[in-house]
């Protein structure tokens, strides 16, 4: 690491940090030669591996363009596409993995996008599963309402106990 004010090929770690959020390291040097302190901040690179074999930088913006173009027309807006892309990317980076392959990342999308609108989930599983009939958007829908009907015969059950418990 050079040392920003007099570009010394060489410095030493003082402080070592994990950011808050845990995806980065931050770290107090010391140059030896001025002794002047600065402060680096370290993340592990993402490496996305696209279909034509090609490799490029992990990123985020290209999730939030690939995303807004299924939410065109719907109730969804930047900072939902913006939190959106960070679940994707922390849950990616939960894998350990450096290198993921682009197809990967499109299903890795799909969960949180389901939570978000479901219509734009229906879009973006259209392309990413490739369907390829009628068929193929009733299966996904089916799935999508036994989800939704799964989870709301689960809330009523808690609000049930909630409130009898409340009465005892």
């Amino acid at each position: 690491m050079h040392c920003p004010f007099c570009r010394h090929s060489d410095s030493r770690v003082v402080d070592s940090r994990t950011s808050d959020d845990g995806a980065s390291i931050r770290r107090r040097r010391q140059c030896p030669q001025c002794n002047r302190r600065f402060t680096t901040v370290e993340t592990a690179s993402l490496s996305v591996v696209k279909r034509s074999g090609a490799t490029e930088p992990f990123s985020r913006e290209k999730i939030i363009n690939g995303v807004r173009k299924a939410c065109q027309g719907r109730p969804v807006s930047e900072d939902d596409l913006a939190l959106l892309a960070q679940r994707v990317e922390e849950s990616i980076r939960s894998t350990g993995s450096a290198e993921l392959d682009a197809y990967e990342i499109g299903l890795t999308i799909l969960g949180p996008l389901r939570d978000l609108d479901e219509v734009a989930y229906l879009r973006f599983a259209s392309v990413y599963q490739a369907f390829s009939s009628l068929e193929d958007f009733e299966a996904a829908i089916t799935v999508l309402r036994a989800e939704r009907d799964s989870a709301e015969d689960h809330t009523d059950q808690e609000l049930t106990e909630s409130a009898e418990s409340a009465q005892s």
